[in-house]
């Protein structure tokens, strides 16, 4: 159960990144609105995900989870460039949370 609220919390960490960008600077009321929930909501997550899992676990895939999102909702959503290279360390940061979880202690 651990697992999936560090996933939800690095979802949200992911939608606070992409509120903080939408806010304008917190210049937009509801997305800034969404910005501050969203970070609550994530950090509360990781608190509760930290509970059962190692510090240094949780808090490399929480990072990772919402870098990963990020860069993809910044190509998708704001036009940002999707080169070969920055698709590829996407893909590295996938397989460092992968690896995390494979040899986390049960």
């Amino acid at each position: 159960m651990a697992w999936f609220i560090l996933v939800l919390a690095g979802l949200f960490e992911t939608g606070w990144a992409v509120g903080l960008k939408a806010s304008d600077g917190f210049t937009k009321l509801w997305p800034s609105v969404w910005t501050a929930v969203s970070m609550t909501i994530s950090v509360v997550l990781l608190g509760i995900a930290m509970k059962t899992l190692p510090l240094g676990t949780a808090y490399a895939v929480w990072t990772g989870i919402g870098a990963v999102g990020a860069v993809i909702l910044g190509i998708v959503m704001f036009g940002e460039p999707a080169g070969a290279a920055r698709l590829l360390s996407v893909l590295l940061i996938v397989a460092g949370i992968v690896g995390l979880r494979l040899t986390a202690p049960s």
